[in-house]
């Protein structure tokens, strides 16, 4: 949707259980758009065509996965999307970790996107980064939610800080946006702080709290590891 929109025209989509063999034939470039489990057994039921450009768009996985296809590429947006509408939305002007044949990158400049180039030994990490900023933050904003809840405050009470703090991040970078008792060698507060969590949610606020103190430089608190 989001390449058609950018002037891109396109065959038919292949869905679930259809004969893929001749989907290189007559166009510039295959784009597989299936969970990474199924690239390969994908790739390999195309049938090669020189001058096709294949590409897939898996974040960890390599150009490998392509086999048996020449001219192979992989075309990662770094950014969740949840919905076609939505992905077509955010497509224009994202940033795409792009590799091998120069047509991943095309694709990205189509939708303005800033492109970065990911060799094949460093997509582990890269993808790795990638999980940890969105659904690791998923993870810790639904902890939000829940201590929060005890207190009687939704959820939406705490975006507008969520936002700041990623707007820091992005100003000043992760130390210099740091704040908070475990920056500041708060020991007191953050003792509070466990007191008051359900012993359950002891272990992610202990790493985390100690993840702060690393980055502040005051690896002495919290309680780190104490679960009870």
């Amino acid at each position: 949707m989001a390449l058609a929109d950018a002037g891109w025209s396109s065959a038919p989509a292949f869905g679930r259980g259809d004969d893929v063999g001749a989907a290189a034939e007559g166009v510039d470039v295959v784009v597989i758009a299936t969970p990474d489990a199924a690239i390969a057994e994908v790739a390999a039921a195309v049938r090669p065509v020189d001058s096709t450009v294949v590409v897939h768009l898996s974040g960890s996985l390599g150009l490998d996965v392509l086999a048996p296809h020449q001219r192979r590429g992989s075309l990662h947006p770094l950014l969740p999307l949840p919905s076609p509408e939505v992905g077509a939305r955010r497509l224009r002007g994202a940033v795409f970790a792009v590799a091998g044949d120069p047509m991943a990158a095309r694709l990205a400049r189509s939708l303005e996107g800033r492109v970065v180039e990911i060799d094949d030994d460093a997509r582990a990490a890269y993808h790795a980064a990638a999980c940890i900023a969105s659904n690791h933050l998923v993870v810790l904003l639904a902890q939000v939610e829940r201590v929060a809840a005890t207190a009687g405050v939704p959820l939406d009470a705490y975006l507008d800080l969520v936002r700041a703090t990623v707007e820091n991040v992005a100003e000043l970078g992760p130390e210099a946006a740091l704040t908070g008792p475990a920056a500041r060698g708060d020991l007191a507060t953050l003792e509070r702080h466990r007191a008051a969590l359900d012993p359950a949610e002891r272990p992610m606020y202990d790493l985390l709290a100690g993840g702060a103190a690393d980055l502040a430089g005051r690896r002495e608190g919290p309680s780190a590891g104490e679960t009870t």
